[in-house]
């Protein structure tokens, strides 16, 4: 099976190293931006099976890059996870104009983002399995 590739947005380089050593050690490939713009640009360019960003960055926040996400042909289908300190100000509204399927607020465990993300990915039982191997 082809590895999942993950898009990591974040302007804080700590928090995209942890989320993408976790992801990588969970077997996938990991694209890492730091900012809303940039983020865009390599979606467009590489089709991810995810997209994990923040919500407030430089240049375009998390909302805005999933809602360009969203309009745009090629990445319509492409979930996105918000991880952040503001994942409370993302509405209902914000999510049904999205396609934001999970918020997840920082401080985080990179285990439970892990499931979070196998889960997204309909990957529920590896990251179960993954969780008891550990």
């Amino acid at each position: 099976m082809k590895p999942k590739l993950i898009l990591v947005v974040d302007d804080e380089t700590h928090i995209s190293h942890v989320v993408s050593g976790k992801l990588r050690q969970a077997g996938m490939q990991v694209m890492c931006a730091s900012d809303g713009e940039e983020a865009y640009e390599l979606a467009c360019a590489s089709v991810p099976d995810l997209v994990i960003t923040d919500f407030q960055m430089p240049l375009m926040s998390g909302l805005e890059l999933s809602t360009k996400l969203r309009q745009n042909l090629a990445t319509a289908h492409v979930p996105v996870m918000v991880v952040s300190a503001r994942g409370h100000l993302i509405t209902a509204e914000d999510k049904a104009q999205t396609n934001i399927r999970a918020v997840m607020c920082k401080p985080f465990g990179p285990r439970h983002l892990l499931e979070r993300v196998h889960e997204l990915l309909g990957l529920a039982d590896a990251g179960q399995a993954g969780a008891r191997a550990a």
